[in-house]
């Protein structure tokens, strides 16, 4: 066993590669999942009605941007495959269709913020949580279209393997909001004490840190000279539809699929504040992990698509499974910490937060954990299988089998539980390890059946010069069946 672990360590398609371009993936995601629990952890020391508001207006909002960030970040898809086949002259109009989707983002964006009061109207949470939901929400959305550029450009340096260089700019703007949280929600060093208004104006603040960063750093000489950064700026029809005809499902996946979370979320506050609060921490801790794994997805679809890019199917397979590997001892070895000492993941909530406030909260947030120390083994499926799946470009099966097992496998049955059955918290979080479970066993079969092996994204042949020297795409795309 130790021999084949060494092997497989050095191998092309092994381990080493992978984490070669996942380590500094999984540090970025990371970063945003510590942005997120340090929002969450300060605003529960600030207040139970802070933290019971933060996760569905935060949810809501990003089941709106989520469409346009999913579609945007699928550009590093295409720069993988343009990068494979050795095409880099189209890598930097490519970045450029994602980045016209952030105005596009930003436009869109604008009508939610009038509707956040009917919108959060509609569910029969108490008026201090309902109140603070909607300041929330409402300047969340503020982010929207530096999010979504975010996303576009920092897929430039993900599709190229460069991923040291978005982990360092991420890392920056988790700065940025960890001590802009700390001033503004409480009112240190001079600053007034805004609360939750003060979480929000920080991650908006991280999101625009973050967007300018990576701008500055993709206009460079360098830059332009390889794959056409600068001029390569004008919209492309054809790139930029199928950025939407393969980008969009991604996009769409995220949006779905967050807005049963966020459906679900909201239907917990049906119940009552605390479990509601704790559910929000209970799944709070599980994105401190899920999240920075997530650039594991991330990678293996990068890697997938550069194999693609190569038309080496077989060494796409093998890096595939090497990231299953990790994946699965990482997320098991979680799993057993959260089972066995639920309290070391609870101690930030709980060290600052009133003890007789916190007390319930804790105790039902412990049970929780352990629904997720069980389904987060399966997540290392969902996340390296659909991975490899996006980086082909089989994203409309992977959106349709989301949406539809997240809808059919949680939020249907929690619905008809609370409204009919008087269903309690626990049938809940058994909904949602059901829909866990089954998404991970349909994405396998999907691997294992091998279509997307002959899947592309980009066009199969190079452009051919016109009778105006103008160039003509000829797009010999492989759909999914």
């Amino acid at each position: 066993m130790l021999q084949y672990l060494k092997q497989r360590w050095s191998q092309e398609g092994g381990y080493k590669e992978v984490l070669v371009i996942a380590v500094p993936l999984i540090l970025s995601t990371g970063s945003w999942s510590l942005q997120q629990f340090v929002d969450r952890m300060f605003l529960t020391w600030y207040s139970s009605e802070a933290i019971a508001a933060s996760m569905p207006a935060g949810m809501a909002n990003w089941t709106i941007v989520s469409l346009f960030v999913g579609t945007a970040a699928y550009v590093n898809t295409f720069v993988a495959q343009y990068f494979g086949a050795k095409r880099p002259e189209r890598i930097g109009p490519a970045v450029w269709q994602g980045i016209y989707l952030s105005v596009i983002a930003g436009a869109l964006a604008i009508p939610f913020y009038f509707l956040a009061e009917p919108m959060f109207a509609l569910f029969n949470h108490g008026p201090e949580v309902l109140h603070l939901e909607i300041i929330y929400f409402q300047i969340l959305l503020f982010g929207a279209p530096f999010v979504v550029i975010g996303n576009a450009t920092s897929s430039f340096f993900s599709g190229l393997g460069r991923t040291w260089i978005v982990m360092w700019v991420n890392v920056v703007a988790t700065i940025g909001n960890v001590i802009l949280d700390y001033v503004l929600i409480f009112g240190n060093w001079g600053f007034p004490e805004l609360g939750i208004v003060g979480a929000g104006w920080a991650t908006v603040s991280a999101a625009a840190i973050a967007a300018v960063i990576f701008c500055v750093l993709l206009s460079s000489k360098e830059n332009e000279t390889q794959y056409n950064i600068r001029s390569g700026w004008r919209y492309d029809k054809d790139l930029f539809r199928r950025l939407i005809r393969y980008g969009a499902p991604n996009g769409a996946q995220f949006m779905l699929e967050i807005m049963a979370f966020t459906l679900f979320i909201f239907l917990v506050g049906e119940i009552g504040i605390l479990e509601l609060a704790a559910s929000n921490i209970a799944f709070n801790i599980n994105m401190l992990a899920f999240l920075p794994m997530f650039g594991l997805t991330i990678a293996i679809t990068i890697l997938v698509g550069q194999r693609l890019g190569e038309n080496n199917e077989e060494m796409a397979e093998k890096t595939t499974w090497s990231a299953f590997h990790i994946g699965f001892s990482f997320f098991i070895t979680l799993g057993i910490g959260y089972f066995l000492v639920p309290e070391l993941f609870l101690w930030p909530f709980a060290s600052q937060a009133d003890p007789a406030e916190f007390g319930p909260i804790g105790e039902l947030a412990a049970v929780l954990l352990q629904f997720v120390a069980f389904y987060c083994i399966f997540d290392a499926g969902v996340m390296v299988f659909s991975g490899a799946l996006k980086g082909a470009g089989d994203t409309r099966f992977v959106a349709l089998a989301s949406v539809s097992l997240s809808w059919l496998l949680m939020l249907v049955p929690s619905v008809l539980s609370i409204y009919y059955f008087g269903g309690n918290i626990y049938w809940l979080w058994l909904f949602v390890t059901f829909y866990v479970v089954g998404l991970c066993g349909v994405f396998y079969w999907r691997f294992r059946q091998g279509s997307w092996k002959k899947m592309r994204v980009i066009e199969m042949e190079a452009p051919e010069p016109s009778q105006n020297g103008a160039p003509v795409e000829r797009t010999e795309e492989a759909d999914a069946v």
